[in-house]
């Protein structure tokens, strides 16, 4: 074992009575389960074969903190504030510890007499522990690695969502995470949504940093929808070049379920998404989605499996780059169908622009099939832009930069589409543009994002 594994080893040996006493049972109840497994296997090194082109142990080399304690960071009321132009239920997790803006209760009420919760999951836990231990964990369990279990030994709250059977749920619930901490750290929120039989809901994630400080996520999200139940996911991140983001991601599928999964990273410094998908009931549908802009020196690695263990269920997988400078990306996607798995749809694609001559993609879509009676393709590109459709616009009296923006504004407007939010769709459209064009990506409405 490292010196890197070894710190995080002594820590929560010599301070678990106060990680167990500032945590809840539900919490608790997992914590040596993970830390067994962090013990005997600790960080994914540079020859592990999911993490070769993330050097995931270097990342925790750097001397963060852990806030075992639970210090609340300063904040102010001007971060409780988000005018982007979408109607929905707004809420925070700042530095793992969420929060709902005061002027933001009474909007929730209605959803509370229809049986929803949304809240703290730690104060979940304590008010309603047989609901939430009967999901926590459980999928995350079966799928343990390095960054799962060292969230599930650290982490102290996050994000709680339910929805109850045949609850429909119209606006998306907007959850903004900011880094505030005014010292290099380490943060592990912890998320749970469950949504019924029958039911509908949306969320929409917001990743954005606050500090001018080094700081860390790694972030554990547990889905679990039921049959006929709708749910889109969102996750959009707009950080900066100190921050790095570790997130894990499963969901759990039932009978004619359709989820939509798009992840977004526009602005980073170095970002590895784990997304893991169990398709478990016939008739459910998935598309998972993403893109990626990067500039500079930034990192994103996307990482996907998509698991269809029983007959009759479609997913489709796209996800797109467009890289310049010395930005690096990597994805790799596999798709996994079981022997009974029988009419199984799976499509999956990768395509990649690098823009800037010292830009790398790494890309590696995977197929493991079992059944015969399956259409299944995969494939993936990368190349640079497309220079007979460049000249095509500039002599149209396009000015070079200009017509650059479109052709990459074009290239990953079908990922944009796939929300099915119309004024979110509008936001990003206007976000990336503005990315393209090398303004500001944030979002202005929202003052965690000044």
């Amino acid at each position: 074992m490292s010196t890197t594994e070894s710190q995080y080893i002594d820590i929560y040996e010599k301070y678990s009575e106060t990680i167990f006493k500032n945590g809840v049972a539900v919490m608790n109840d997992c914590r040596q389960i993970a830390f067994d497994y962090f013990k005997d296997n600790g960080f994914p090194n540079s020859r592990a074969e999911l993490y070769r082109h993330s050097k995931i142990k270097e990342l925790f080399d750097f001397d963060y903190g852990l806030n075992l304690n639970r210090v609340k960071f300063p904040t102010s009321n001007n971060l409780f504030h988000c005018d982007v132009p979408i109607n929905s239920y707004l809420c925070f997790l700042v530095d793992e510890a969420f929060y709902l803006p005061e002027k933001s209760k009474l909007e929730w009420d209605d959803l509370a007499k229809k049986g929803v919760l949304i809240g703290s999951i730690r104060e979940m836990a304590q008010k309603y522990p047989d609901l939430v231990s009967s999901y926590y964990h459980k999928a995350f369990g079966e799928k343990m690695d390095a960054l799962v279990a060292f969230n599930t030994m650290f982490s102290q709250d996050g994000f709680f969502f339910y929805v109850p059977d045949g609850v429909v749920i119209d606006n998306p619930i907007q959850l903004i995470c900011v880094s505030n901490a005014n010292l290099p750290a380490i943060s592990n929120p912890r998320n749970l949504v469950v949504v019924g039989d029958n039911a509908k809901a949306s969320v929409l994630m917001c990743a954005h940093s606050l500090s001018d400080v080094e700081s860390l996520s790694n972030g554990a999200t547990e889905v679990f929808v039921g049959e006929n139940a709708h749910f889109d996911y969102y996750k959009l991140e707009s950080t900066n070049a100190k921050s790095v983001s570790l997130s894990s991601f499963v969901l759990k599928q039932k009978k004619n379920s359709n989820v939509l999964i798009n992840d977004m990273t526009l602005q980073n410094g170095f970002s590895r998404n784990n997304i893991s998908v169990d398709l478990d009931g016939e008739g459910a549908e998935l598309t998972l989605c993403g893109m990626v802009i990067g500039d500079g020196e930034q990192h994103t690695d996307n990482h996907t499996v998509v698991n269809h263990n029983v007959p009759n269920c479609v997913s489709k997988e796209l996800f797109k780059y467009v890289l310049n400078d010395a930005s690096k990306g990597a994805f790799s996607g596999r798709v996994f169908v079981a022997k009974d798995a029988q009419k199984t749809a799976a499509y999956q694609t990768n395509k990649n622009i690098c823009v800037g001559k010292d830009a790398k993609m790494f890309t590696e879509p995977q197929l493991e099939i079992y059944a015969d009676d399956v259409k299944c393709s995969h494939g993936a590109s990368t190349g640079q832009m497309d220079e007979t459709a460049l000249f095509y616009l500039r002599s149209r009296g396009i000015p070079e930069a200009e017509a650059k923006m479109l052709l990459m504004f074009a290239f990953v407007n079908d990922v944009i589409e796939n929300i099915r939010i119309d004024s979110l769709q509008d936001k990003i459209k206007l976000m990336v543009e503005k990315r393209f064009r090398g303004e500001s990506s944030l979002c202005k409405g929202c003052n965690a994002c000044k």
